[in-house]
């Protein structure tokens, strides 16, 4: 199971191939010069490298003398990436060659060349005038691992549920003493019998259950869920003998008519909204737990995009927050004097920029990239010492951290005053002298 950090980096993975995809389905090319090549793990690079000299004495005999080229070419430059590779790297690779035509008519050759961040276990090869991503949908399919614990008088099982696939882990039967009506001296002793072994039986299942859903000292499910017919799974959840770091992880307890397997397909189908809302509800905990600093006043937060880069810089943000549709662009420009600069814009601050000006000469700024924000930071997080998590706004937490703080910010690790960095920068830029 992937620690917090880890599933920080799975989500921006993620939020990455969204982008991609979207990109990509939304280019068209001219012909059918668009190539989608996905390999799988485990392929032979040399097998696919021959499947592509055939494909080009094939596209060598294409009547059209514009399509010809363009299909050569792009079959050309597959080559030249498959090349870079000398085997199919654990998770498969995924290469989209061709020339798309862009919104202004003009041709633009594109060459991806990636490997997914989890296995695609999907061959693939088209020619077509557009790039094919239904199997880079496949793997935004929710993969998060939830732990199963039914548990009655008869005995335990431990199961795990991943997607579509389900597992038994353990089992394990018990033969606990029913109560009784025998009456006399031997009434208390009988109970305190049962009491005992009920105790026990409690005790074994909460060992247990570290055993299953514990490794290296990190939970390995992303939630877990009690079941059971009788009051045991209420007093595993509420024992001090069940593992504090599992307790955190219980999001739902549910009544169940069976034990053993049945109860464990049952107890899927009746968890199964707890289950979907997970991710949901880690969002709102952590926006909720950036709130709680905002309104205790800790300086442990910072928001929008100068405080937030500067204490990046400082290495003091430990989890940077962002909203996934960020519409801010970060330019890098350069003075006359040779100096680079960075500024950030909105889409409409930029649309009344037709040049940028130097705001200490007056003279005008040379463009030398362009790229939005949430990109950029995507790729240069870890830089920094940070974890970035990338939020939506469905949740009335999420909608109410993007209109508040321009959905940029974070929480830190130690309490910064921006205000009076600010103030201190003001101060240097004044020559005391004058006064």
């Amino acid at each position: 199971m992937l620690s917090a950090e880890d599933s920080a980096d799975r989500n921006v993975e993620i939020w990455k191939i969204k982008k991609l995809i979207k990109s990509l389905e939304l280019a068209r090319g001219n012909g059918t010069s668009m190539i989608s090549l996905i390999i799988p793990p485990r392929d032979q690079i040399n097998r696919i490298a021959k499947m592509l000299a055939d494909e080009y004495g094939t596209a060598s005999n294409i009547k059209s003398r514009v399509n010809r080229l363009s299909v050569l070419g792009a079959i050309t430059s597959v080559q030249g990436r498959l090349k870079l590779y000398t085997k199919v790297p654990p998770n498969g690779l995924v290469i989209y060659c061709g020339t798309i035509v862009t919104d202004e008519g003009k041709e633009k050759k594109v060459n991806i060349d990636f490997e997914p961040f989890k296995p695609i276990n999907t061959s693939l090869y088209l020619c077509d005038n557009k790039f094919h991503t239904e199997a880079l949908q496949a793997l935004l399919a929710d993969d998060n691992r939830f732990g199963f614990i039914v548990m009655d008088g008869n005995g335990s099982l431990f199961g795990t549920l991943q997607g579509n696939s389900r597992e038994v882990l353990h089992k394990f039967t018990v033969d606990l003493p029913k109560k009784h009506g025998r009456g006399g001296q031997s009434a208390l002793r009988f109970a305190r019998l049962r009491m005992e072994k009920r105790h026990n039986y409690v005790r074994k299942v909460a060992e247990t259950a570290v055993e299953m859903f514990i490794r290296n000292d990190k939970v390995t499910v992303a939630g877990l869920v009690l079941a059971g017919s009788a009051d045991f799974k209420t007093e595993l959840g509420q024992s001090d003998m069940f593992d504090q770091r599992l307790q955190a992880k219980i999001i739902k307890t549910v009544d169940v008519s069976y034990g053993g397997e049945n109860g464990f397909n049952q107890a899927i189908e009746l968890a199964a909204d707890a289950l979907s809302n997970v991710k949901f509800i880690q969002e709102k905990k952590l926006i909720q737990s950036y709130f709680d600093e905002v309104s205790q006043d800790t300086g442990k937060y910072c928001f929008g995009v100068n405080d937030t880069l500067q204490g990046l810089q400082m290495g003091a943000v430990e989890t940077l927050i962002c909203w996934e549709n960020l519409d801010i662009a970060r330019h890098v420009l350069k003075t006359a004097s040779g100096e680079e600069k960075v500024l950030f814009l909105r889409p409409q601050e930029e649309k009344n920029k037709e040049h940028f000006t130097d705001p200490e000469t007056g003279n005008d700024m040379e463009l030398i990239e362009s790229k939005p924000l949430l990109e950029w930071l995507a790729n240069e997080y870890k830089s920094f010492g940070a974890t970035l998590e990338i939020i939506t706004d469905r949740s009335q937490e999420g909608a109410q951290y993007v209109r508040g703080f321009g959905g940029i910010g974070g929480l830190l690790r130690y309490r910064v005053d921006f205000q009076s960095m600010d103030v201190d920068d003001e101060l240097d830029g004044i020559d005391l002298d004058d006064y």
